[in-house]
């Protein structure tokens, strides 16, 4: 693996273990793709670190576990702002 990939899989690993922020949020704030930031934490974090590893799944699981919430407030905020347009 190429040093410079070990190195953003670790920054990664470390901003979403610290932040709690999900993969898609990660992705913003290091101008990445949501594959690659999915790919480091899954495939390549594993092998360059194996704590922070299993840090960075509980976060990764727990915003899994939460992402039918986020989504259900999302969809009820976007037909609120329609139905206030609306009236």
């Amino acid at each position: 693996m190429k040093a410079y990939i070990k190195e953003r899989t670790l920054q990664v690993a470390q901003h979403i273990a610290a932040t709690k922020d999900t993969i898609r949020e990660t992705a913003k704030v290091f101008n990445l793709s949501k594959s690659t930031v999915h790919n480091d934490l899954s495939k390549r974090l594993q092998r360059v670190d194996a704590k922070m590893y299993e840090k960075v799944k509980e976060v990764l699981d727990v915003n899994f576990a939460e992402k039918h919430l986020r989504g259900g407030e999302s969809t009820k905020q976007k037909f609120q702002k329609a139905s206030e347009k609306t009236l």
